[in-house]
């Protein structure tokens, strides 16, 4: 009798609290007049991202570690232009992948697009796939600020493009 309540004193707390875990990305688009650029950060937690490159690459990049492999920030890169599209005026732009940085569990990617034509500019689409093929749960929020224009999406596997008009 003593082992059965000691069991269910042990394993009540434990079926109590389980966690819940968040599938989710925050890219944040600004336009910068300094540059000229568009300046992008994208934040991914930093196990999702492990798991997304041993998943599809085949490597453990022991990310936010000291033994992270020198070459994580190309396999980052190469996701990131696979799954993270910018299009300005219906026409795909290219982005420099700066770099990341760790804050706490995540990972913050810093992109640029630079150049960026103002005069013509009248679009700007988002179309971001981050971890939609590794988890269905996945949520993307985008924020893009130019001049006084805001607009937030919240993408998901079934919808992955957001357009701000200009």
């Amino acid at each position: 009798m003593k082992k059965k309540i000691l069991l269910i004193l042990f394993v009540l707390p434990l079926l109590s609290f389980t966690v819940h875990k968040f599938y989710v990305s925050v890219t944040n688009i600004n336009y910068s007049e300094d540059s000229k650029a568009f300046q992008m950060t994208t934040r991914i937690f930093i196990d999702d991202l492990e798991a997304l490159l041993e998943e599809r690459y085949g490597i453990d990049a022991g990310l936010a570690t000291s033994e992270e492999l020198e070459i994580a920030n190309d396999y980052i890169e190469k996701y990131l232009k696979a799954k993270l599209v910018v299009q300005l005026n219906n026409e795909e732009s290219t982005y420099k992948f700066l770099g990341k940085k760790y804050d706490n569990d995540v990972a913050i990617c810093y992109l640029e697009i630079e150049n960026v034509a103002l005069d013509t500019l009248r679009s700007i689409e988002i179309e971001n796939e981050i971890l939609t093929d590794l988890y269905e749960e996945q949520k993307n929020l985008v924020h893009i600020k130019y001049k006084d224009k805001k607009k937030s999406f919240i993408l998901v596997r079934s919808d992955t493009k957001g357009m701000l008009n200009l």
